[in-house]
């Protein structure tokens, strides 16, 4: 996986990236435009990539901090002998996904020349189709990939498929978000990014300074684990 900045709309005057996914062993891709190379953004391409293939084995990234860290282990991390991770690198563990480091662009070059052909023929496309939105862009981008993996990706050397199944129990929805520990206050209120929330009585209720697992998800829902299962709540508004 990897993002790459470019121009893609002249009049804009920014820089989007597209983000990219390629199969080492087939060539075939799947991407997606955004305003920026964020962890949201990693997750929504790796989370159409599993949808479509299957979860992979394992993730050929650069160091940006969107996929790994080289902070110190929080005491928490320390006492359950866990390495840091980003929230990106949280979501390929619970997915079983092992994340490769490139040193180099040059090992990453089967998704470097995939992106001179969307800076070259996508561009040109999205111009001749007077597009000038990434929303636009996406819905095109979408056909345009499926175009090149038939016309250009290649039967593998080996008939082994290193995707395996999405689990019939696992909600995607809860791997492919950002997760923070927060604990419970006496009055049962628990805050996260500046807002507050009431955990109201249940059969699951956490007891009084217990922590509990705050998740909010890609469609900006928020919502609370504790033992596994979601506690119920209703925010604070004022």
């Amino acid at each position: 996986m990897d993002g790459s900045h470019h121009r893609w709309f002249e009049e804009r005057g920014e820089e989007e990236c597209l983000m990219d996914m390629v199969d080492d062993a087939t060539g075939k891709a799947l991407a997606l435009l955004s305003e920026e190379e964020t962890t949201r953004a990693a997750m929504k391409v790796l989370w159409a990539w599993v949808e479509r293939y299957g979860i992979p084995r394992a993730l050929y990234v650069d160091w940006k901090n969107v996929y790994v860290t080289q902070r110190e282990p929080t005491v928490e991390e320390q006492l359950a002998g866990e390495l840091p991770l980003t929230q990106f690198g949280r979501a390929c563990h619970k997915l079983g996904i092992e994340i490769i480091t490139a040193s180099s662009p040059q090992a990453k070059g089967r998704v470097e020349r995939k992106h001179g052909v969307y800076q070259d023929r996508w561009v040109k496309e999205l111009r001749l189709e007077g597009i000038r939105d990434i929303e636009g862009a996406n819905q095109h981008l979408c056909g345009f990939t499926d175009d090149i993996n038939a016309r250009f990706a290649v039967e593998p050397r080996s008939s082994a498929d290193f995707h395996r199944p999405v689990p019939e129990d696992m909600d995607l929805r809860g791997v492919f978000c950002r997760e923070e520990t927060r604990t419970v206050g006496n009055d049962w209120v628990v805050r996260y990014n500046n807002r507050f929330f009431q955990i109201v009585s249940q059969s699951n209720l956490p007891p009084a300074r217990r922590r509990v697992m705050v998740q909010e998800h890609l469609d900006g829902s928020i919502h609370m684990v504790y033992r596994n299962r979601e506690v119920l709540f209703t925010e604070i508004k004022e």
